[in-house]
């Protein structure tokens, strides 16, 4: 198995014909996604920019929990902190290890316009400790950010990609040794911990004419007993009852819940859907991320954390919500407080109704 993902580090597109997932020179969903057209993109884009909430946006820069690199050099193994959106710092073996790593101020292609980001992360990524690896889940903009990239290129040991991803690294300047692409369900190893590309349910595309050229993909991370679950961007599917079943039970899973909107169905999930996820994947402790960071739809800002707080309340589902820069022990997580609402305006208070999560999807 490793053999085979040695020769997919840079293995260029045509190799990825073997791929069940591509056909016709594009990565795909089991399900295709709908058509949507120009029409009702330009619609999305004309709603975001007219109808868009005051309260998407804090009144203020939001407070996090600052963060040193002796603090974190001093942290025990299995400790977890959340550094903003889907960016996320694993403790595990001694080594560190970065998720979707975005410090960038803008989750956007230009550094002047796009979405700004709420806070600033606990620590800037001047100062973080040796990481031993980052694992990406697909290419968008909020979750593949160049800058980051190009800064750990020379300071990061393993860079794992879902097919095609991992090209653009090495164009970027990462040295192709550094960069192992799976496709979805192979699996690498790297100081004993076992890294699993599982499906997910999107899209990729950094540009107007590369749409789906790149994979997109979830992970499982298994150390030893330890078994968590990093979403990535997905739509809901019936893939989590898959993985839950190979890979599962998990004993937390860091699952997206934020960027969501009825106009977009298909490639992210409403809180409903992201607690439904959670129990196909017959996870334990449930983080909610993908949100808190970066206003990429209509809701509230604090309108996932309110959501998916009531949801998991009401069917039994221990969650997790540190705050940026808290750190939460993986091996004995805590519920962590509702941060968010320090931070509500009183106009902007209202109360919350969860919606139903489909019993028989369990």
């Amino acid at each position: 198995m490793l053999a085979g993902l040695r020769a997919r580090r840079r293995p260029g597109p045509d190799a990825y014909g073997t791929s069940p997932q591509r056909r016709d020179g594009r990565f795909r969903n089991p399900a295709p996604r709908p058509a949507e057209g120009l029409g009702k993109m330009l619609g999305i884009i004309w709603n975001m920019m007219t109808n868009k909430p005051r309260d998407s946006v804090p009144d203020a820069p939001l407070s996090v929990q600052r963060l040193t690199r002796a603090q974190l050099e001093a942290a025990p193994d299995r400790s977890l902190y959340r550094l903003g959106h889907s960016t996320l710092l694993l403790k595990l073996h001694g080594g560190f290890w970065l998720t979707d790593p975005v410090f960038a101020e803008r989750a956007s292609p230009f550094r002047w316009m796009g979405p700004k980001r709420f806070h600033s992360p606990p620590i800037a990524l001047h100062e973080l400790p040796p990481i031993r690896g980052v694992v990406l889940s697909h290419d968008h903009y909020d979750h593949l950010d160049r800058d980051t990239i190009e800064y750990l290129a020379s300071r990061v040991d393993v860079f794992l990609a879902p097919l095609g991803v991992g090209d653009r690294l090495v164009a970027w300047g990462v040295d192709a040794s550094k960069v192992r692409q799976l496709d979805w369900w192979q699996e690498t190893e790297v100081d004993g911990v076992r890294f699993v590309a599982t499906p997910a349910q999107h899209f990729s595309g950094r540009g107007m004419f590369d749409g789906d050229r790149t994979l997109w993909a979830s992970w499982a991370i298994i150390d030893e007993d330890l078994r968590v679950f990093f979403s990535g961007d997905t739509g809901y599917f019936d893939g989590f009852k898959a993985i839950g079943e190979r890979l599962g039970p998990f004993d937390v899973t860091f699952i997206e819940t934020g960027a969501y909107d009825p106009q977009w169905p298909y490639v992210h999930m409403q809180p409903a859907e992201s607690v439904q996820a959670h129990l196909d994947l017959r996870g334990r402790w449930m983080l909610p991320i993908h949100n808190g960071t970066f206003d990429l739809a209509m809701h509230r800002w604090q309108d996932p954390f309110e959501q998916v707080s009531a949801l998991a309340s009401s069917h039994g589902v221990a969650l997790s919500t540190p705050r940026m820069g808290e750190r939460l022990d993986l091996a004995a997580p805590h519920a962590g407080e509702r941060w968010w609402r320090l931070f509500e305006s009183p106009a902007s208070t209202g109360s919350y109704v969860p919606a139903a999560i489909d019993a028989d999807a369990r």
